[in-house]
């Protein structure tokens, strides 16, 4: 979020799962981000991971969505919450934008293996999956016109 804003907007955790609420950012004067609890990783209890579900289902509902921009750990296979989102996303049609982060910690040679992993094990296009990684600036730039464009389709 803090490399696409290319600011601090959010708090960093080095812990996953730290967001447990719906977190909510203005980007430039046009259009709102929702950041939602990353529930994959987090040490949450039973109940907790239905309220996260409960909330992203909700979100997803959202007249005015433009679409989702999904964060995944290009270190990491699709967990089955990964999976459960995807199905989400397919009954919904909703949108969605793939950023699979971390690339910088990642063998050079792996990273694009991992991308094409990653899209087939999502059924997501070419052109809905960039691989960034905020410590280097890497694919943010991408990431960010590729968020323009899909604005740019839900206000059409």
């Amino acid at each position: 979020m803090n490399a696409l804003a290319g600011r601090k907007i959010a708090k960093v955790s080095g812990t996953p799962g730290k967001t447990r609420a719906l977190n909510v950012y203005l980007m430039g004067s046009l259009y709102y981000f929702l950041d939602l609890p990353g529930y994959g990783y987090a040490k949450a209890g039973k109940s907790d991971r239905a309220a996260f579900r409960g909330l992203i289902s909700r979100t997803l509902h959202r007249p005015r969505l433009a679409g989702v921009l999904w964060l995944l750990d290009g270190r990491r296979d699709p967990s089955d919450e990964d999976r459960d989102l995807q199905d989400q996303f397919a009954a919904g049609a909703t949108r969605i934008l793939a950023a699979i982060t971390k690339s910088d910690k990642l063998p050079r040679g792996l990273t694009l293996r991992r991308e094409r992993e990653l899209r087939a094990a999502l059924q997501l296009d070419e052109d809905q999956a960039i691989v960034t990684s905020a410590r280097t600036g890497a694919g943010i730039d991408e990431l960010r016109e590729a968020v323009a464009a899909l604005i740019s389709k839900a206000t059409e």
